[in-house]
């Protein structure tokens, strides 16, 4: 995959269902090599904009807007530079785990050589489950499979990277260790991040929204100092924490 910076935006971005109404005239822009994370209640439309940015439509929506790559040089096409992790982890259960992470390079027929294995040992070697690479998904507990479906997607090595609460099945040490690893390997990358932990938006993002509101809009973004993956304590987090809690809690996603 290329290096060169590659963001992606939506411009307009509508979502319904019948008379419902999730988002209109929404724009949102991922900055190329930059982390953003999605706050917002639960319902709001977070996962269906992940969606609509990995451009897959939701069953039944009606959709508005447009999509469209951010690049400095001639970008691939943006279904080849998008990767997408799902909140689950949709492993393959008949095959072993260092398969399930490879699976994007079989599916497409694509040959897996020796380079190919190492890298996926080494993606779980980081994750903390290499060990576990013969293994069936059967045999693992849910944060355990949800940890093999960051390393297929780390194993991607896509530019854009959309993530839907990628540590919410972790323990508290196993989801910070993996959100610094998971900042460190990323570098230079373009993520969105969905989640609904304040804490974690203020540890990896670059740029935090907050989704709110029926229809959804997005709020102004707000961008902690320092680059990610910050520590707790550093200055100012606490503050920002306070107000992304208040954002939140005033809150709530009623239906038309």
């Amino acid at each position: 995959m290329t290096d060169t910076p590659y963001g992606i935006s939506l411009d307009r971005a509508g979502l319904r269902f019948g008379k419902q109404v999730v988002f209109q005239d929404l724009n949102l822009t991922l900055e190329p090599g930059k982390i953003t994370c999605l706050l917002g209640p639960s319902g709001v439309g977070k996962s269906s904009l992940l969606r609509l940015l990995a451009g897959l439509s939701p069953m039944g929506g009606e959709i508005t807007g447009q999509r469209q790559a951010i690049s400095g040089s001639a970008p691939p096409p943006l279904e080849d530079a998008v990767v997408y992790m799902a909140q689950t982890d949709l492993l393959l259960p008949w095959a072993k785990v260092l398969d399930n992470v490879m699976i994007g390079r079989k599916l497409r027929r694509e040959q897996i050589l020796t380079a190919d294995r190492e890298k996926a040992l080494q993606i779980l070697n980081q994750v903390g489950l290499r060990d576990v690479a013969t293994e069936l998904p059967a045999a693992l507990s849910g944060g355990m499979r949800q940890r093999v479906a960051l390393a297929r997607t780390l194993f991607e090595d896509r530019p854009v990277i959309l993530m839907d609460e990628p540590f919410s099945a972790l323990d508290a040490i196993t989801r910070r260790n993996l959100q610094q690893e998971t900042v460190t390997h990323l570098a230079g990358k373009t993520v969105l991040l969905v989640t609904h932990d304040p804490m974690e938006a203020l540890r990896v993002g670059h740029e935090i929204y907050v989704l709110t509101g029926t229809p959804a809009q997005l709020s102004k973004k707000i961008i902690p100092d320092g680059a990610p993956p910050r520590h707790e304590w550093s200055d100012g987090i606490w503050n920002l924490y306070q107000d992304l809690l208040d954002r939140l809690s005033s809150t709530r996603v009623t239906r038309q």
